[in-house]
C-alpha cells in the first residue's frame, strides 16, 4: 500500500485488522485469514493526519502478491527445521511425542472421522442437489479465485465506500462469525447430528451427518492454542501506534495528548463510545430488554436481582401468567441459568 502511494514507512502509514478463522463449512480445521485493509494511507500532518486514497490492486498485482506469500510461507517451516526437502519431495521432521490434539487435528484437516467405530473413514455427507460441472467461483458470480498459487488463494474483491456503514458492519459480522451456526444444526431421530452447509458443494452435497462424539472431537480441534489472539491490529490500528488516537472514533491510544479542564490541572474524563451491555445484548443475540414485548414501550432497569431462588420464582411466575402469544418472547425463554436449572 505504501509502495503504491509512493511512500515509505517513515513518510506514511496504513492499517489493517486481521481475524484468524480456524473452521471450514463442514466444521473442519481450515486456518485462513480475513483482513480488513484501509484503502489508502495516512500522511502525518500535525495533530490530524491526512488520508490519501490508493487505487485497488490489479489482478497482476494480486497474483504477484499471492506467489510471494506462498513462497515465504513455504520457506518458513524449512527455516525452523520443521520440514526437510529434496529435489522432488518434502516431509515433516518433527521428533518426539505429538500433542494431545494432534490426532483430532489430523482427522479434521483430512475430512475424516476421528473417534468411534468408524474412526479414519470419510465423513458421511448427504447430496440432495444435482452436481454441477461449473467451477464454484463461477457459480457464485464473484471472483473469489482472483489469485492462486501453490495451494494458496487470495481474494480482494470487496470494496466499501465512505459512508457505507451498514455494508462495513455486515463484512465485520461475516469475518468475525463463530464456527457453528446453531440454526443449521439438527438432531436426527437416530440421535445423530445433521449440519446444513451454508453453500452447497459442486457435487450437490448439502449436509453432513456426525455422531455426537465426533462432533465434540471436531469442535475440540477448532480450539486455538493457548495465548493466541485471533483478532490482530496492524499499522495505525495497532495499540502502540502514535496515530491510533487520531484515526479511531474513541480517540484513545498512545499518541493521544492529555487534555486539561480550563482553570484546573484536572485531566478531562475521556469520552467513552463503547456500547452499553444492553446494546451489546441486542446487537449480538437480538434480545432487546429495553422494549416491552406486549406494547413496544420503552423499559427501564429498576433493580438487579442476583439471588438464584428469587430469579427462579420470578421466571416461573412469568411462565404461568404470561399469555400464550408472548410466551416465546419471555427473556431467556423463561428459564434459570444452566447451573441453577435444578431450582425450577
Amino acid at each position: 500500500m505504501l509502495k503504491a502511494a509512493g511512500l515509505t514507512r517513515a513518510t506514511g502509514a496504513t492499517g489493517a485488522v486481521t481475524l484468524i478463522q480456524r473452521f471450514g463449512s463442514t466444521l473442519n480445521l481450515n486456518v485462513h485469514f480475513h483482513m480488513i485493509y484501509l484503502d489508502g494511507v495516512y500522511l502525518p500532518a500535525g495533530d490530524q493526519p491526512v488520508f490519501r486514497h490508493v487505487p485497488a490492486p490489479t489482478a497482476a498485482q494480486l497474483q504477484e502478491l499471492v506467489q510471494q506469500i506462498a513462497e515465504r510461507i513455504g520457506k518458513l517451516p524449512e527455516k525452523r527445521g520443521l520440514i526437510e526437502r529434496d529435489m522432488e519431495n518434502a516431509w515433516l521432521t518433527v521428533d518426539g511425542p505429538g500433542g494431545a490434539l494432534d490426532d483430532l487435528i489430523g482427522h479434521s484437516i483430512t475430512y475424516r472421522i476421528a473417534v468411534g467405530p468408524r474412526a479414519g473413514q470419510k465423513l458421511f455427507a448427504l447430496q440432495t442437489l444435482p452436481g454441477s460441472a461449473t467451477p464454484e467461483a463461477e457459480q457464485q458470480g464473484d471472483h473469489r479465485g482472483a489469485a492462486q498459487a501453490r495451494g494458496f488463494s487470495l481474494h480482494a474483491g470487496i470494496d466499501i465506500q465512505p459512508g457505507q456503514r451498514q455494508k462495513l458492519e455486515r463484512l465485520c459480522r461475516y469475518v468475525s462469525r463463530p464456527p457453528v451456526a446453531v440454526d443449521r444444526m439438527a438432531l436426527t431421530a437416530s440421535g445423530q447430528v445433521r449440519y446444513t452447509l451454508k453453500t452447497p458443494y459442486r457435487d450437490g452435497t448439502t449436509h453432513i451427518v456426525l455422531e455426537p462424539l465426533d462432533l465434540m472431537a471436531r469442535l475440540a480441534a477448532l480450539v486455538p492454542p493457548p495465548r493466541m489472539h485471533l483478532t490482530r491490529y496492524h499499522g495505525v490500528f495497532a495499540p502502540h501506534s502514535k496515530l491510533r488516537a487520531a484515526v479511531t472514533p474513541a480517540g484513545r491510544g498512545k499518541g493521544k495528548k492529555p487534555q486539561v479542564e480550563e482553570g484546573t490541572d484536572k485531566p478531562v474524563t475521556p469520552r467513552h463510545v463503547a456500547m452499553s451491555w444492553a446494546q451489546r445484548l441486542k446487537r449480538v443475540f437480538g434480545i432487546d430488554i429495553e422494549a416491552c414485548a406486549r406494547c413496544g414501550g420503552k423499559l427501564k432497569v429498576i433493580a438487579s436481582i442476583e439471588e438464584p431462588e428469587a430469579i427462579a420464582k420470578i421466571l416461573a411466575h412469568l411462565q404461568r401468567t404470561a399469555p400464550d402469544q408472548v410466551q416465546c418472547q419471555l427473556p431467556f425463554g423463561a428459564r434459570a441459568p444452566p447451573v441453577q436449572s435444578r431450582l425450577l
